[in-house]
């Protein structure tokens, strides 16, 4: 069974689609990594244009983060004056980032760039990750403790106009978190991922934030990063499919609950290192994809004079005469389905807690 998507113009396998979004999302929930970094590619590899699979990446990740930030709302395990600093940042970089995307793509080397810097990333987070992983792994079978350092300096921690965050309980230049916004929002507008590869360290070895906020505050700054990205890509180039979207917001949010559940039961150190090599394998796929099978690569499915049904020729209609309310549009979608999917976690975790304890009695 196969669905056409009216904005990418391509046919896809929904059941495919639902799959592969569902297993990264608990690669994602287990790992505490995005899975934006594997979800992008992945699209790619099934005939989604990198252009459209970045966007569509990103509104996915809009409607995750918010279903994360909620839960965490509720714990009160946010820091919203960091965040908000680490957002200004962020909108600075977005706005860099989608002007360099305009410039590829006007010169018609977007999808190059866009796989290049896929091909990069994953080896370097790859590698990184299983150097960690493998030593983590040696040390347990060694029964090695190691003593961290609590206080390293860096030049970032020179820079002036300092602030106070009470929550964290920091007293931090403003422009530490705004340069750590700026490289996050860059990378998000060109590659379609939340950035919590990047985020995540540098709030805990940088910033140096309690290790309880940073989850919450980087899906926060997430949900405003992924907010400009999505508006941008949908009124400048109008590459937003809601279809699209519904499965991929589907799919990771019930992978991310279960992996987040998994993550509570086992020991993740190997398994990080198994993440850290289908990290390399994809990334070298890419690098052959890019370099090697640009021909295949390129034989997309495509028929622009598909008989559509309503809801696609809506989506079609409605992307092509009104963008701006369209980006809004998709916007507030993915919010939606990303506070929704949290109420029902919050609805569903009271419930087991209620059975549970009429069991016990």
């Amino acid at each position: 069974m196969e669905v056409f998507l009216p904005i990418a113009q391509v046919f896809i396998n929904p059941i495919e689609i639902l799959l592969l979004s569902a297993i990264v999302g608990v690669l994602s929930g287990l790992f505490g990594v995005g899975g934006g970094f594997l979800m992008t590619p992945f699209l790619i590899f099934m005939g989604i244009p990198p252009a459209y699979a970045v966007a569509n990446e990103a509104n996915n990740i809009l409607a995750t983060s918010v279903s994360g930030s909620t839960t965490h709302y509720l714990k009160n395990t946010l820091d919203y004056k960091m965040g908000f600093m680490i957002v200004i940042g962020g909108a600075i970089g977005t706005s860099l980032g989608i002007y360099t995307f305009t410039y590829f793509k006007g010169i018609g080397k977007i999808d190059t760039v866009i796989s290049l810097a896929y091909m990069y990333i994953l080896a370097i987070i790859g590698t990184l990750m299983l150097v960690e992983s493998l030593g983590e792994i040696d040390k347990a079978k060694k029964n090695v403790v190691e003593r961290k350092k609590l206080h390293v300096h860096y030049w970032i921690h020179g820079l002036p106009f300092r602030m106070r965050f009470p929550k964290s309980k920091l007293y931090e230049s403003i422009f530490t978190p705004i340069i750590i916004g700026l490289f996050v929002g860059f990378i998000a507008a060109i590659m379609g991922i939340g950035g919590a590869f990047i985020l995540v360290p540098a709030m805990i070895y940088i910033i140096k934030m309690p290790t309880r906020l940073v989850p919450g505050t980087s899906l926060f700054v997430t949900i405003f990063v992924s907010v400009i990205v999505t508006f941008l890509h949908s009124i400048n180039y109008g590459s937003i499919d809601l279809m699209l979207v519904l499965l991929l917001v589907v799919g990771s949010i019930v992978g991310v609950q279960v992996g987040q559940k998994l993550g509570e039961q086992i020991d993740s150190s190997g398994l990080k290192a198994l993440l850290a090599i289908l990290l390399l394998v994809v990334g070298i796929a890419i690098a052959y994809d890019t370099f090697f099978a640009n021909e295949i690569s390129n034989q997309i499915t495509k028929n622009p004079n598909t008989d559509l049904n309503f809801f696609s020729k809506f989506i079609e209609e409605f992307s092509k005469d009104m963008p701006f309310f369209y980006g809004l549009f998709s916007i507030m979608f993915a919010v939606i389905l990303g506070i929704g999917a949290a109420f029902i976690r919050r609805f569903l975790s009271n419930l087991r807690k209620k059975y549970l304890i009429k069991a016990a009695k």
